[in-house]
């Protein structure tokens, strides 16, 4: 495994595996790495050749008070952890390898992916996204890019600027990691006192509640939803940001379940801002 910081670097080291025959899996990440990040690598190293991981906290995605300075970061720990999948090459670079003095291009995905979930709460944040991550596949030029179903908005995101871009790489999806007591893995957990992180199990059991009930045959989306808000609201320390019925596909709003529907949360638990999601009567999703 091979740690290299600038893009000219990257692209030798893929030209070779590319001269060598082998396709090039690729994971982006900033890093701070967990169990869900290591499924995302070992599926890349499960079908490609090749595999690149970066590692790379990018201020463009962070709004003004948000904990860009303080994310978590660990380099040396998370060159161990990529090392046991293992990965072959890490991209780390500094700031001024992606955004150099003078950068002013910004990638913009637009339409019915950015009126809910997250994109009214953080404003700019699937801009950044979008635009680094245009950089990165312009940079590792990837057969195959893997992303977690955790963050699905992203990975909407991602999958529609991809096509609409034409760019030669097909967007994986890979099911959400959780903890054994039910809890989504994130970097972010690591800002969770022990009370903060019981208190924030009611989002597992508000999802595992709502498809308890769609498999039920419940389909009106307010009774589900009206329960969803039961469960979370019994712990004090959660303040939910939205709760939302969505296509799995488009992310517009749903109303009556009748076919797989994305239920995707977000709350605030203490100094965490902490996402999650389930697809309801999953069977059948066009992915």
């Amino acid at each position: 495994m091979e740690l290299v910081a600038t893009a000219s670097q990257v692209r030798a080291k893929v030209a070779k595996a590319r001269s060598e025959g082998k396709t090039i899996g690729f994971v982006p990440t900033m890093g701070y790495l967990h169990e869900g990040h290591l499924a995302l690598m070992r599926r890349a190293r499960e079908e490609n050749g090749y595999v690149v991981i970066s590692i790379f906290v990018n201020p463009a995605q962070f709004l003004p008070g948000e904990d860009y300075q303080r994310y978590p970061r660990d380099l040396e720990r998370d060159m161990l952890m990529a090392r046991e999948v293992p990965v072959d090459l890490v991209f780390a670079p500094a700031v001024e390898e992606l955004y150099p003095p003078g950068d002013s291009t910004k990638v913009e995905v637009r339409g019915a992916l950015m009126k809910g979930l997250c994109a009214p709460f953080r404003p700019g944040h699937f801009e950044g996204v979008a635009t680094v991550v245009t950089k990165l596949f312009n940079i590792v030029q990837p057969d195959r890019a893997y992303f977690g179903e955790k963050d699905y908005q992203q990975l909407q995101v991602i999958k529609r600027l991809a096509r609409d871009l034409h760019m030669p790489v097909r967007v994986e999806p890979v099911a959400t990691v959780r903890e054994p007591d039910g809890l989504t893995m994130s970097s972010r957990n690591a800002y969770l006192s022990p009370e903060e992180r019981r208190a924030a199990l009611c989002l597992s059991r508000a999802l595992s509640e709502a498809e308890r009930l769609a498999q039920g045959g419940e389909r009106e989306g307010i009774a589900i939803m009206k329960r969803v808000r039961e469960v979370i609201e019994q712990e004090p320390l959660v303040k939910l940001e939205y709760a939302e019925l969505c296509d799995p596909n488009t992310l517009e709003e749903v109303r009556t379940v009748t076919g797989p529907t994305l239920l995707a949360l977000a709350a605030r638990v203490g100094s965490a801002r902490l996402i999650d999601n389930a697809i309801l009567l999953r069977r059948g999703v066009d992915d």
